[in-house]
């Protein structure tokens, strides 16, 4: 069995748990008759049962050698005494019993790692991505902050020696001819292309490093850089696949959606045409969405269950199926704190940075300023840190999220708890959560 959550096959079933044992008293005689009614007469195997039986209703039949009472009649209303020490039928897992619930409802579930193995809120999945943050500091920031600064350093070199940045002038020039705005545009658009690549796979390797991290620390295992990249270096070209192959079916649903309007405009030009590519847009960002929020948990899945690409996406369909608008509204949030703390961080760092360089503040708001080495390399080090923070929030909010549908749907808690050493709920030996 491995070490991370993804070792059972997907789709299996929770294991079949036993049904509640019942043993008769062993202390009840074989008449049936109650041991502790003052005045009964002694009776001997074979003779009549005493005349002066109880009640219908508050008696057991009775039981010869080797045989199992029946259970006592139910009984209704707010008022039902509690069942009598041991449960019903001895030291199953009964009402009351060793291993039973008793009155204080069922025992806390076990915690091995950084979140209870039982289905979670949302405040707990977004405790057990913070909390492998905490805990395992040393692995999940050194990843983090070693992926951000490679990227980085690429992204600041490129736009200080490749990158035009000058297409910003022709962009705010009101004179500009039509052939300047086209030049200017098609740089941008490849400057922006560029980083968004460089980006995308710091993202990729900081994601799938990270997943590893977080399915170790679920079972309380710690894992080291290089542990966690053996782990996940086989699955980091599929796991880049799978991000392009999603981008591509963003930009593929928006082009269509867009075309007619984009078609009107070309030909019959005016408001309708620009109408028309505006409700277009609208209608491929909802279908875009919808899509990638279905898909969403294909990265944990590729990563953690060893699948291909295609198997992930279907993995991912099988997952969200039905929960839909919560993993939406889950991923969201974590997705709006990690933005305001980078933000935090990110903002003063840019100001810094343009306050430094030579146009200063207004030069920068007015979008005219040069973006000289002195701006890059500070507002690189802002960048550096809100990415070493946002990447492990979002990379285990994640993870956690796929781990929950699977306790969910598949039962995995009672994998991890056996991968973990720990038993079921209220046994012996169970890690109580906290």
């Amino acid at each position: 069995m491995n070490d991370t959550p993804g070792w059972t096959s997907p789709g299996s079933a929770p294991s079949d748990g036993q049904e509640p044992g019942a043993s008769g008293p062993a202390d009840r005689p074989a008449t049936g008759e109650p041991a502790d009614r003052p005045n009964a007469e002694p009776t001997s195997p074979g003779t009549k049962w005493s005349k002066e039986q109880p009640p219908p209703g508050q008696w057991s039949a009775p039981t010869g050698p080797g045989q199992t009472p029946p259970p006592p009649p139910p009984r209704t209303g707010w008022g039902t005494p509690p069942p009598p020490p041991g449960g019903y039928g001895g030291q199953g897992r009964g009402y009351g019993g060793p291993g039973g619930y008793g009155w204080g409802g069922p025992p806390p579930a076990a915690k091995p790692g950084v979140i209870p193995l039982r289905p979670l809120g949302v405040g707990e999945i977004l405790d057990g991505a913070v909390s492998t943050m905490r805990t395992y500091w040393r692995t999940v920031l050194g990843i983090s902050l070693t992926v951000a600064i490679f990227t980085e350093i690429i992204v600041v070199l490129l736009q200080g020696l490749v990158l035009d940045n000058t297409s910003s002038d022709a962009l705010n020039d009101p004179d500009a001819t039509l052939s300047e705005l086209a030049d200017a545009l098609t740089a941008t658009t490849v400057n922006s292309g560029v980083i968004f690549l460089i980006s995308l796979i710091g993202t990729v390797v900081a994601t799938a490093l990270l997943t590893t991290v977080t399915s170790r620390a679920v079972l309380g295992r710690p894992v080291t850089t290089r542990e966690a990249w053996r782990d996940a270096r086989p699955q980091v070209i599929k796991l880049f696949g799978l991000i392009v192959l999603l981008l591509l079916m963003v930009a593929g649903i928006l082009l269509v959606a867009m075309l007619p309007g984009l078609l009107v405009t070309a030909t019959a030009g005016g408001e309708g045409g620009v109408a028309l590519t505006a409700l277009g847009f609208l209608a491929g960002a909802l279908v875009a969405v919808w899509l990638m929020v279905r898909f969403s948990l294909a990265s944990p899945a590729l990563m953690l269950e060893k699948q291909g690409i295609k198997k992930a996406m279907g993995r991912s369909t099988k997952l969200v199926n039905g929960s839909w608008w919560r993993v939406f509204g889950i991923q969201l949030l974590a997705t709006v704190i990690a933005n305001i703390v980078a933000s935090i961080i990110v903002i003063p760092f840019t100001f810094l940075a343009a306050t430094l360089s030579g146009d200063g503040v207004s030069g920068f708001l007015e979008g005219g300023g040069d973006l000289g080495w002195t701006f890059l390399v500070v507002s690189g080090v802002g960048s550096v840190i809100g990415s070493m923070i946002t990447f492990p929030i979002t990379a285990g909010v994640t993870v956690l999220l796929y781990i929950d549908q699977r306790i969910r749907r598949e039962a995995l808690d009672l994998e991890l708890a056996r991968a973990a050493g720990v038993q079921g709920p209220g046994s012996p030996g169970t890690v109580p959560g906290n």
